[in-house]
């Protein structure tokens, strides 16, 4: 039995579309699905990367890759839209997610992914996660300020650092083999029945 580890955040357009195939990935190979949540502004600034390597790029690379979302949201059917609000800062949101009892968090990661990269939604805004929350908003919007579910962030995004992690999504295999994007899942696949 394999093992599929995923370091993600909210904040990443590839993390958005790897995400929406992760666990199809996993039922076909038989692996068994960690998803790990990381603040990707936190990684960067610990491997010395620019904030938003997107911005870093010349305008032939920024327009081949929007174009290339737009693709690979076509060739797996879901949907995209590059939002207005770019970047957005995600720590609200995924602070939210690590508040959330476990059983709930997959429901509310899919949401917040889609409120933001389908719907142009503001999920720095207290009142989008309080709706994407649902029941229980309050406790769970309380909870985001507990020192402990900062530290599990903290902590979290210092496991990515460790682990070689240098953008998002990235996929760990076994956890040896890495990948980074999500024009990789077929060689995560490879791997992953090798």
């Amino acid at each position: 039995m394999h093992t599929l580890e995923i370091y993600w955040d909210f904040s990443s357009p590839f993390a958005y579309l790897g995400s929406t195939q992760a666990a199809k990935l996993a039922e076909r190979t038989g692996a068994t699905l960690v998803w790990r949540p990381m603040l990707l502004g936190g990684l960067f600034k610990a491997i010395g990367q620019s904030d938003v390597p997107l911005f870093t790029w010349s305008e032939a690379k920024k327009r081949y890759y929007f174009e290339d979302m737009h693709r690979w949201a076509a060739y797996w059917g879901v949907p995209f839209k590059f939002p207005t609000r770019f970047p957005m800062g995600s720590l609200k949101a995924l602070r939210t997610y690590l508040a959330l009892p476990e059983p709930r968090r997959a429901a509310f990661r899919e949401a917040t992914f889609r409120a933001y990269w389908a719907e142009d939604r503001d999920i720095a805004d207290d009142g989008v996660l309080r709706e994407l929350v649902g029941a229980e908003a309050d406790d769970v919007m309380a909870r985001t300020q507990d020192p402990a579910v900062k530290k599990e962030l903290i902590d979290a995004t210092q496991s990515a650092v460790a682990a070689g992690v240098f953008g998002a999504p990235t996929w760990v295999v076994d956890g040896k083999e890495l990948f980074w994007g999500q024009d990789r899942i077929p060689l995560v696949e490879r791997a992953l029945k090798g």
